[in-house]
């Protein structure tokens, strides 16, 4: 489902829609440097759930030591295997069902995927395999609220077809980046989910299982969550 123009995630584009094809990009790999920039220092083991085929599991691992990266689909596993580095441990599960493959983490991170879990489900089990000090920062995608979020979603709508324009110009004359949009990439991937949780309603849910859980809404449909876990146990 588009508004105003919003890419559908994860959804194939319409046969002959090209213009559309050429001027999307990915918003995912927009937030890996934001994502990059919540982890701790030092941060030797990092868990990515929801890891898919495995693109910021990679980008993880030029960062640190160890990234487990979690899926429940065998397709994405399988591929996040054949694509990622050494240092990357793919494990398929379901983190809302079996046991996480480590602990102790030094931060644990997600892109576009708690939005398929409940939060108040999800969070505990997460927020316990972190170290003291560690972080959770999650990018997630959420239900629209025009009432509270009208000026960001225009904004989005506005800001996601220039930069269209901008990154294709890059393209075409032989610079990298721009976050290209591989629409073949994710072939078997599970049905993306509606977001069930406004930003606001994500807010208060992270806060009640997770005091001090951060959550502010980004520009391109989507929110951050940022919980550091406190060096020793609350009272």
């Amino acid at each position: 489902m588009a508004f105003w123009g919003r890419p559908a995630d994860h959804a194939p584009a319409p046969a002959g829609d090209s213009v559309r094809i050429v001027l999307d990009w990915d918003h995912n790999a927009y937030y890996h440097r934001l994502l990059l920039r919540q982890l701790p220092r030092p941060c030797r083991r990092v868990l990515d759930v929801g890891a898919g085929a495995g693109a910021f599991a990679t980008v993880l691992a030029e960062q640190v030591g160890q990234v487990d990266a979690v899926d429940r689909s065998p397709v994405m596993i399988e591929q996040a295997r054949r694509t990622t580095a050494p240092t990357v441990r793919c494990v398929l599960a379901d983190v809302l069902v079996d046991p996480l493959p480590g602990k102790e983490y030094d931060a644990i991170v997600s892109i576009s995927a708690l939005h398929h879990m409940p939060l108040r489900d999800v969070l505990p089990p997460l927020a316990a395999a972190l170290r003291p000090g560690g972080v959770l920062a999650a990018v997630v995608l959420p239900r629209r609220d025009l009432r509270r979020e009208l000026p960001v979603e225009l904004a989005a709508a506005v800001a996601h077809r220039v930069l269209g324009v901008v990154f294709l110009v890059r393209r075409r004359r032989g610079r990298t980046g721009g976050f290209p949009k591989q629409h073949h990439a994710h072939t078997g991937m599970p049905v993306v989910m509606d977001p069930p949780l406004t930003t606001q309603e994500a807010a208060r849910e992270a806060a009640a299982v997770l005091p001090g859980a951060r959550v502010r809404r980004l520009l391109f449909w989507r929110y951050l969550l940022v919980w550091h876990k406190p060096l020793a146990p609350q009272s």
